[in-house]
């Protein structure tokens, strides 16, 4: 039977908890490799909130097969990726897509970041970092999520832009992908225990505090000796991260968050992904 046909009489025994019904829906379910919300949507199919967090669960194996399948290691590890912001994008995508329930209609992480970039510009404001800085923080359209620092899917970036909430890298990484949409100079500063960004102002270089209102920090006050910066926080400040070393923070942080949950399977599968990207030995 074709999947989309047989989908509403599958969605229909969601909550049968007999195993000798679940277990063959769930199985069904995985040819539409973790995502439905396109065929739910196409069907106008009206799901409960606890009939959608139902089918997200179920739907989660085989985002996690998804995701295995579709990670592209590059040759070199994460070095090699450099300042390829492009191919960081598209892994950020494929992690958003995982995060993602598979269920809700939403746009993709490119769309999403485009329609922010023109909605700037379509305002008017002068093309400069700092005024971008002020768009999405200072006005409050995206705002640290202090009350759930740990979510996981702080690091799903189509989530963030969506809630306007995100940790300081979810954040950092909105400002730093949408900037290049503009061709706007926007650093990743790869602080420790709290990620910034840095820019140029009129005045002096500055760094961006994007998780506390997008509020801005001098770096020559920051650099001064009273502060007694550790040498790897003073080095943060005043190199750039490549998009390389910004992914494996990303990768960190959701191992972290879904070991602070027991998420064991999904701890294991952000485990797998960030050993996949360290550099080989040579041989």
């Amino acid at each position: 039977m074709d999947p989309l046909v047989e989908l509403p009489h599958l969605l229909r025994l969601l909550d049968d908890d007999d195993p000798a019904v679940r277990e063959p829906v769930a199985l069904r379910l995985r040819d539409f490799a973790g995502d439905l919300s396109e065929p739910i949507a196409a069907l106008g199919i009206d799901l409960s909130a606890a009939e959608q967090e139902m089918l997200g669960d179920l739907l989660r194996p085989a985002r996690r097969r998804e995701l295995a399948s579709e990670w592209v290691v590059p040759s070199g590890g994460w070095p090699a990726l450099a300042d390829d912001w492009d191919r960081v994008e598209a892994l950020l995508r494929m992690v958003a897509d995982f995060l993602h329930d598979g269920v809700s209609l939403r746009p993709s992480l490119h769309d999403a970041l485009d329609l922010l970039a023109d909605e700037f510009e379509a305002a008017g404001h002068p093309l400069s970092a700092d005024d971008l800085r002020q768009f999405l923080f200072t006005s409050g359209r995206l705002v640290g999520n202090k009350s759930d620092y740990y979510n996981p899917r702080n690091s799903d970036l189509c989530w963030a832009i969506e809630n306007g909430r995100s940790n300081p890298l979810g954040l950092s990484l909105i400002f730093i992908l949408v900037a290049r949409r503009l061709h706007l100079a926007v650093e990743a500063c790869n602080f420790p225990g709290h990620f910034l960004c840095r820019i140029e102002t009129s005045e002096a270089t500055a760094i961006v505090d994007c998780f506390n209102g997008g509020r801005i920090h001098l770096i020559e006050e920051m650099l001064a000796p009273e502060l007694k910066l550790s040498a790897a926080a003073r080095k943060a400040l005043e190199t750039s991260a490549t998009a390389g070393e910004v992914l494996m923070r990303t990768l960190r942080n959701l191992e972290h968050s879904f070991a602070r949950l027991d998420q064991d399977e999904d701890q294991d599968v952000f485990r797998k992904l960030r050993n996949s990207l360290e550099p080989k030995p040579a041989t």
